[in-house]
């Protein structure tokens, strides 16, 4: 049987001091005032426009100029293209803050804003595509290897269509997940990322729903057969490893941490934010609403039922045992990677774990605070609904399923083949 890193030692992790919130590069805006900036936008910006966003079915430009003004597209980049090469502990911090006032636009840019991480474990050439002429470009991404890339001299041609881009609307290039067929370096088929320019591909609106319909999550279309140049290629395999290509060129550990152990921190980031925003906004309105009580109870504070009183605890323990988590995780991973040290099979899957967990309990937090609201708190012009409908979409991504992230961590603990996304 297998087993998960010492609980012990890993709660001794100091989060608080973790390298992923300090930035190796001089120019960089100190975390303190980033955090600012991102309450600021959160407060003044993303709540009072959060309806706006979801009849848009997009981040707005609005919101995207802030974030990129703001430094947030940075946060992660490599300092070679005027990034910041901040960590995830830090991508946590201001992704959270931002999923208080509108869990839609935190989205879009966490994704954004992870994938600028991402690019920076690509091939070298690859990265110069992107930001040689435009450092401020962000990427959207669909991974799902659903479409197969046919290898060319001079590199790989791709036609189809990639569902759920989060932010297209305000992305410059697409990374998409294709099948490659064996080659010289891998003789079996394998998968992986191609990165595409916007001029590539155009969008196919298909995204109409209940939850986070604000993060524009459309398809990526590209709908005759493109060239792709082979130095925008990442497979799969090359994203998971411990020296990523882009690792020769980008030399802080940062771009040494295999992606599938903390990249899912950006699907969970602004879950944690959208409860934390639903128990601010119901904090809010107890301390002065009065209960109308059709059959009892009327004319009685709201903050002064005994089950109002447990659920908010309920609600406020949940959300801190998840950043709890998620904070010990990405502590870790930072950690291990500055001394140089492999994260094992075992770390990876508990954290995997604990994305799914953190994400699960984030979303009773946000069904805690729902279940008090009553008839008032279903007007699409309250925020504590919306944050019901985005938490529990959040909670239903893929990469966050418990049952498949579960079984997957069960497998491992039982000594079988782990099977799914580690």
């Amino acid at each position: 049987m297998n087993d998960f890193p010492n609980p012990t030692q890993a709660s001794r992790v100091d989060t608080a001091d973790a390298p992923g919130r300090h930035s190796p590069v001089a120019s960089a805006p100190e975390l303190s005032k980033l955090m600012e900036r991102a309450m600021e936008i959160s407060e003044g910006f993303l709540r009072p426009h959060a309806q706006q966003t979801e009849e848009a079915r997009r981040v707005s430009d609005e919101a995207t100029a802030l974030f990129r003004e703001a430094g947030f597209f940075r946060l992660m980049q490599p300092a070679r293209f005027g990034g910041y090469e901040y960590g995830f502990s830090a991508f946590v911090d201001i992704i959270s803050e931002l999923g208080r006032g509108c869990p839609s636009s935190a989205w879009g840019c966490s994704l954004g804003s992870v994938h600028q991480w991402l690019l920076g474990t690509f091939p070298a050439q690859a990265q110069e595509d992107v930001w040689g002429t435009n450092p401020d470009a962000i990427v959207c991404g669909s991974y799902a290897p659903t479409v197969k890339a046919e290898r060319v001299q001079d590199g790989y041609v791709v036609a189809g269509r990639w569902h759920w881009a989060s932010n297209i609307d305000n992305s410059q290039w697409a990374l998409i997940g294709v099948q490659f067929a064996p080659d010289d370096e891998t003789p079996v088929p394998h998968a992986g990322f191609l990165l595409v320019p916007r001029e590539q591909w155009t969008i196919h609106d298909d995204w109409f729903t209940a939850g986070q319909a604000g993060t524009g999550s459309k398809a990526v279309e590209i709908k005759v057969p493109t060239l792709v140049p082979a130095h925008r290629k990442l497979t799969f395999a090359q994203a998971s490893s411990n020296l990523p290509p882009g690792a020769a060129v980008n030399t802080n550990p940062l771009y040494r941490i295999p992606f599938l152990s903390a990249l899912p921190v950006c699907l969970v980031s602004p879950i944690l934010g959208a409860a934390q925003g639903a128990i601010d906004a119901f904090l809010a309105a107890a301390g002065s609403r009065v209960t109308r009580g059709a059959v009892a109870g009327g004319g009685s504070r709201l903050a002064e039922f005994f089950p109002v009183q447990s659920r908010v605890a309920e609600a406020s323990a949940m959300i801190d045992a998840a950043r709890l988590l998620i904070y010990r995780d990405v502590a870790e991973v930072e950690r291990l990677a500055l001394a140089g040290q492999e994260i094992d099979v075992d770390t990876r899957i508990r954290n995997r774990l604990d994305h799914a967990f953190a994400a699960r309990l984030a979303r009773d937090s946000i069904n805690a605070i729902f279940d008090n609201t009553g008839g008032n708190g279903l007007a699409l012009s309250q925020p504590i609904q919306r944050l019901w409908r985005d938490g529990n979409a959040i909670a239903k991504h893929i990469s966050l399923n418990w049952d498949a992230v579960s079984s997957m961590a069960g497998q491992h603990l039982l000594g079988l083949e782990a099977k799914g996304q580690y």
